[in-house]
């Protein structure tokens, strides 16, 4: 209780140094080492105060002022904050293997986590390891290619699902039934077997909660991850050609290269990244198309065209539907699942665009920000699809002003399977249908206020009433 006294009689000094700093703002003074500009931080807490609710979209408008290489203090935390195409290039690409290590975050250590997780793992041998895996047993062509019956099914059922609303007149969730259908996705690629039905509320809506929670948790502000000493410490079956088999198999030749806590830590970062951010995507899209009928339109015309109006789509027409992927990139470009990506973290001092980041720092991307830059993008705040029609930009970490999988030698591992995914659902929603929005809401009368995360998501879920073409 002493020392939680304390910390708030603290926190309640710092305060009325904020407010008198409000009222007489003074620039922050360039050290001898010169670190990058950023708001001049309070005692002990630094800048945490200016984070708020939204931290994303806070720091947005901080770099406004500060630009888009920005030093904030988080506690006892130096954090750098980049906010332009320009600076992460730099850090994403010509100092990948400088910044390609990261700040572990005090909920990811949650046993011990942060030192299996491929997410969260320092570039090493085992990081290598569990990337080489990844990508050999789940997300290389070859395996994608040869799991194509499982992710059809399920889409499928997504299709039915929708039918069954239409004959019923009821409104569809769009993020429930996303969530859902991710998650039998992640689990027949995985276990070869499905965790929920979309036909009920319940069966899927726990692992939801929980996974929202973690997402939530991991990106919130921690006091210990500001305060280090604040830290608590702590010491049968047929063959499937599924994830989970291959990974067994090759603990079974090797445990002490690859052991069952291994296959834990790795299926949990797979469940994690494998469904909230494909369902967000899926949610947001819709959101954007509802709220512009004429580009809804637009791309189901598209899909009917080309594959068929009662036609079920195949992940190879995905490179037959410009308008389709171009709605996905203006989705991502508005709406990126991790606003601020995952923390890199400096492994030494390194000299950017004329300033210092200094060793261990935390460094944010921001790519929220980056994706709202009327510098950059033209009309910014406008969902605009045709803006990707005339473009070679993608999502593959190349395009510097379009980083949602971030980018460098740390962009995610997962990338080809949720790629797949966001297309594949998304055109399953409006292939065949046509949509209103529930209870005679008008389209700019969409709440789109969001919810921050490790993942952006949609504060009030998406409602919405199909019927069949």
């Amino acid at each position: 209780m002493g020392l939680l006294l304390t910390f708030f009689l603290l926190l309640s000094f710092a305060a009325l140094l904020w407010l008198l700093r409000v009222l007489k703002p003074n620039p922050w003074p360039q050290k001898s080492s010169n670190l990058p500009p950023g708001p001049n931080p309070l005692p002990v807490i630094g800048n945490i105060l200016e984070l708020g609710q939204k931290p994303h979209q806070s720091l947005a408008k901080l770099s406004k002022i500060y630009g888009p290489l920005m030093r904030l203090k988080l506690g006892s935390m130096t954090t750098v904050v980049v906010s332009s195409p320009e600076m992460a290039k730099i850090v994403l690409q010509k100092y990948d293997q400088l910044f390609s290590s990261r700040t572990h975050i005090d909920a990811t250590r949650v046993l011990d986590h942060h030192k299996h997780s491929v997410a969260w793992l320092p570039v090493g041998n085992q990081w290598r390891k569990l990337r080489k895996l990844c990508k050999e047993n789940m997300f290389s062509v070859h395996r994608l290619d040869g799991s194509q019956d499982l992710r059809r099914e399920k889409l499928r059922n997504l299709r039915d699902y929708v039918k069954d609303c239409c004959g019923n007149g009821e409104a569809v969730n769009i993020g429930r039934a996303a969530f859902t259908t991710s998650l039998n996705l992640m689990t027949v690629t995985l276990f070869s077997k499905e965790f929920a039905s979309l036909g009920s509320a319940d069966s899927s809506q726990e692992f939801r909660d929980i996974v929202c929670g973690i997402m939530s948790l991991t990106c919130k502000p921690n006091l210990a991850d500001y305060f280090p000493l604040l830290r608590l410490t702590s010491d049968s079956s047929t063959p499937k050609n599924d994830m989970l088999e291959a990974l067994l198999q090759i603990n079974q030749k090797n445990e002490s290269e690859f052991s069952l806590n291994d296959i834990k830590h790795l299926l949990l970062d797979l469940f994690l990244a494998g469904t909230d951010t494909t369902s967000s995507t899926v949610e947001w899209a819709m959101t954007e198309l509802l709220r512009n009928p004429e580009k809804m339109s637009e791309a189901g015309n598209e899909l009917r065209n080309v594959v068929g109006q009662n036609e079920e789509i195949q992940e190879s027409d995905i490179s037959r539907l410009p308008y389709l992927r171009a709605v996905v990139k203006e989705t991502f470009r508005l709406h990126p699942a991790a606003p601020l990506l995952i923390p890199h973290k400096a492994v030494g001092d390194v000299e950017v665009n004329g300033y210092i980041v200094p060793k261990n720092a935390q460094i944010l991307v921001n790519v929220w920000a980056m994706g709202r830059d009327s510098g950059v993008w033209a009309k910014p705040d406008v969902f605009m699809p045709e803006r990707f029609l005339e473009t070679e930009t993608d999502v593959h970490g190349q395009h510097f002003e379009l980083l949602p999988f971030g980018g460098g030698r740390r962009i995610c591992v997962g990338l080809p399977l949720a790629y797949r995914m966001v297309h594949l659902m998304l055109a399953t929603l409006i292939s065949s249908f046509d949509w209103k929005l529930e209870e005679g809401l008008k389209p700019e009368e969409v709440d789109m206020d969001e919810r921050f995360g490790l993942t952006l998501q949609k504060a009030v879920p998406l409602k919405a009433v199909p019927t069949q073409l």
